[in-house]
Parts: structure tokens; sequence; C-alpha cells
């Protein structure tokens, strides 16, 4: 029988936020131990540091600009392209999800759910199914998790500490770490899985366990929201000055529009606090999804996958969320272990990205995936065999709707990483040995290092179909107008879902 394939999925998780990962401050135990037991990249990059482009590569194994024709928070996998679940169910496996998938377009009954081969779904979408069909919260059916807060008597109450789904402002939940959605997805999937050992023994699974965490909002319920004590947190590395410097206009927008310019220190480390304490209770529910593959005889022949689909600035910089192209948004954590085929644990510098999981997972299962992707199959790192690539390329769009002007990418060799914007044609470039939290732009000094890899980026847009970012022999460029910087109409920032 084929393995069974344990993939766990965490939203906006920071490369730098696991204690293997070299952070002392925070407690990761189960993913400490995850990761000396696998390959452990550490320098694994989301193709696109936004939530439904990233999961979209994940999908499908392209890039979004291929398989979905959008950059940023918006669209559909289009017809033709390879699906993780579909994929799968070819090789005999019965798949599940339990959290968020964050696929498009969001549907209701009668119309059945967008999972892309995903048989079993209980959906958790941060309530943006119910905004668009039941904001009132009176239909069953649309999020599994909200139909569960009803039954354990919290029904509503997910926004009761008046955050919404992008506010970075530090609070709690009121709802108990026992019915938190993290610990909601572990049962889910810990219930689905003693299931399936019980009605299709002879079956193997896909189990995608899709925490919604620790994606904003910061608000973890108790004792989680006490658990690390700000003061002894370190400040975010950098601030607004040095986007204002580069001309980086879109990020001095979100800062006002979002009133990041309110925040005192104090609020910031606060904030980071809370960050890290979604991620230790997250962690906890982790140890119990691989605590079950022990206590199952699974452990042998499970592959198991830890990743997510993109990082959080977390105050670097004076900003937070993601949609740009710094580490701390783009680079992102990658585990993966498979004792019976992969018995060698160990770290590996080797470039990879989303797009490489569904061709590397196809391959492990013994049958390699027939269609031509973007993605790389892993298994030579996997096996330490050879590099499957020179460099790594992320794209963006910094606008909702899209718009040509707000593209960005980047493009690295796991040394120095070189960043193009559209807008105003700003280049970065950064030594990201010496200078890991990217606060020297080396652009204007080594002209020409940083045209080499402006040639290389140009190079990649061509072969690659990306005709948003070329103009000719060279990278397209916008002409800059004055900032239009407008507070926002709701003092109290984004809210809701």
């Amino acid at each position: 029988m084929k393995p069974n394939i344990l993939f766990i999925m965490c939203d906006q998780m920071r490369y730098d936020a696991i204690g293997a990962n070299g952070n002392s401050k925070i407690r990761t135990p189960h993913l400490d131990a995850l990761a000396r037991e696998s390959v452990h990249f550490t320098n694994a990059y989301t193709p696109n540091p936004i939530c439904v482009p990233a999961r979209a590569s994940l999908t499908t194994g392209c890039y979004p600009h291929q398989c979905t024709g959008f950059k940023g928070n918006d669209g559909v996998i289009q017809p033709g392209f390879p699906l993780l679940g579909t994929e799968m169910q070819k090789r005999g496996y019965k798949t599940y999800c339990m959290g968020k998938l964050h696929y498009l377009p969001y549907m209701a009954a009668p119309e059945a759910r967008v999972t892309h081969g995903i048989e079993t779904v209980e959906l958790y979408e941060s309530g943006r199914v119910l905004q668009k069909f039941d904001p009132n919260l009176e239909r069953e059916g649309l999020e599994d998790y909200y139909d569960y807060l009803k039954e354990v008597g919290w029904h509503g109450y997910t926004r009761a500490n008046g955050m919404g789904n992008n506010d970075v402002y530090a609070a709690s939940s009121v709802i108990p770490a026992e019915h938190y959605v993290d610990t909601w997805v572990a049962d889910r999937a810990l219930h689905h899985m003693q299931t399936h050992l019980e009605t299709a023994p002879d079956q193997p699974f896909l189990m995608w366990a899709s925490f919604p965490k620790p994606h904003s909002a910061f608000d973890p319920p108790h004792p989680y929201d006490q658990l690390y004590d700000p003061r002894e947190l370190d400040e975010p590395a950098g601030d607004i000055q040095d986007l204002l410097k580069l001309g980086i206009d879109h990020s001095y927008q979100e800062y006002i529009r979002f009133m990041w310019d309110k925040l005192s220190p104090q609020a910031k480390r606060k904030i980071k606090a809370n960050y890290y304490g979604l991620i230790t209770l997250q962690d906890q529910q982790i140890g119990r999804l691989l605590q079950f593959l022990k206590d199952n005889g699974l452990e042998e022949d499970t592959i198991v996958v830890y990743t997510t689909d993109h990082g959080e600035m977390l105050g670097d910089k004076g900003i937070y969320f993601k949609r740009i192209l710094y580490d701390p948004a783009v680079r992102i954590p990658l585990m993966i272990k498979y004792p019976k085929k992969l018995p060698d644990s160990f770290r590996t510098a080797c470039l990879a990205g989303l797009q490489d999981l569904l061709p590397t997972l196809c391959s492990l299962t013994g049958e390699p995936l027939e269609a031509a992707v973007d993605g790389k199959d892993l298994t030579p790192v996997l096996t330490r065999a050879e590099k499957v690539r020179d460099y790594y390329v992320s794209q963006c769009n910094t606008a909702d709707p899209d718009r040509p002007d707000s593209q960005i990418a980047m493009i690295t060799d796991g040394r120095f990483k070189y960043i193009y914007t559209v807008y105003g044609g700003v280049e970065e470039l950064y030594d990201l040995e010496n200078d890991p939290h990217e606060l020297r732009n080396l652009a204007p000094e080594c002209r020409s290092r940083a045209a080499q890899y402006r040639k290389l980026l140009w190079q990649w847009c061509v072969e690659n179909n990306d005709r948003e970012m070329v103009d000719g022999a060279d990278l397209v460029k916008a002409a800059k107008a004055p900032l239009d910087i407008k507070p926002p109409a709701n003092p109290f920032g984004r809210r809701f879902y």
C-alpha cells in the first residue's frame, strides 16, 4: 500500500518563529522535534506571499499567473491544471482537509463547495463564506467551525473581542482553548484519521490539517494570551523610514490605512507575544497529530509535510501582513519526513517552494506527476543527490483588484536577493548572509551585480509568460504619481471578515 500523507499547513507563519530555526524565545517543542527528524529546508519560499495565489500554486504546482491569471488575493484555478486532491485520488488515496482551503469561488448550498478533489472537507474560512452568504449567522452548512461553535455554546463569539480578520492589535479570544479553531482542526483531523483506519484500513489517506493561525487577528485564548512576556521580546527590525527612503509607497499607504503609525513600541511587543502564543497553541495541536501516527504504528510509512502559505512582517520595517517580498513575508518553513524511504534527517539550503510539493508528493508515492508544471520534484534534494534549481522567483501584486503597475517580483540564489517594484522601477539588492533583516539596499552601489539579477529576472519572466513584468528587453517601469494617503473611514481599521 502507498504511504499515508499527513500534510500540516498553517497560515501566515514566519520562518524564524520556530525554535529549530534559531528563535530562542518561542516554545515549539513538537515542531523542533519534527525538524530534527525531517529534511529541513532553510531556503524555502512561497511563490506569492498572499493566501489565495499561494494556495493555488501549492494545489497545481504552477505559479499563480499561470493557473489563475492573478497575482493578488483573487483568482479561480482554471481548467486543465493538475490538482493535489485529484492527483492523490488517482493514486488510490482517500483525501481529507480540515480547516482552511481558501479556494475561490466560495459557494453555498445547493451548489457544491470548491474543493479541487479533496473529498471530505470540514471548512473554516475565517468567516469569508459567512460574510458572502450569511452575515447575520442564521444558516448552517457554510463553514463547519461556526456550526461546531453553535453546538458547544459559543455561537457568534469569534469576533466578540471586536477584532477583525486583518486587525493586528493584540487581543484575547473569548473562546476557550479547547474550542479554539486550531484545536478544532486537530480534533477533526484526528477523528477522521481514526475513522479512516476503522473503515478503510487498506486505502491510504491524505490528511490536510490546514490550521488558520497564526494569521491575524492575533487573539490567542487563555492561557496562551499570557504565555509570553512582551518585555522579553525583541523589537521589530527596522521601521517605516526604511521603506520611505526606497520609495515603496504601497507599504506606506497601508501603514496609514491600518493605523500602524499609532502603535507604540510596547504595543508591537505585545502583538508579537500574542503571535507567539498562537504558534505555541498550534504546536501542541501538531504534537497531537504526530503522536497519533506513533500510537497507531503509522509513523514509519507516513509522509509528513509541514509548511505555510506565506509569512508575516510582524512590525519589521514598520509594517504588518504580507504582500511584500522581504524574508519575514516570503520565506517559509518547510519540513518533509518519510522514515521508510528517507531515513536521513538533515538541514538543506537548497532552494524550494510551495509549487514543488505536488510533484514531490506524487513522486514519493511511486507514481510521478505526468503533467508538466512549474514546480520541481524535490526527491533529489531529499536523497542528498543534487539541488533542483539555481535561483527562486516569487511574484506578487500589491493591489486588489490587480493593477499592472502594482507588480513586484524577486529573485534569489540563497545568498543575494533582488527585488523589483514596477511602480517607480525601484531596485533592491540584499546580501542575505550578512544582512538577514534586509536593511541595507546594495543596488545603488553594486550596480553590476544588480544588473545581473535584473537580467535573470527578466529572462525568467519571458520564459514563464509573465507578460505584466516585461517591456521589450527589460522589466516594465510605471511612472510614480503623488501619494494619495487617506486615513481610514472607519477609525478602528478593517473589521469583521
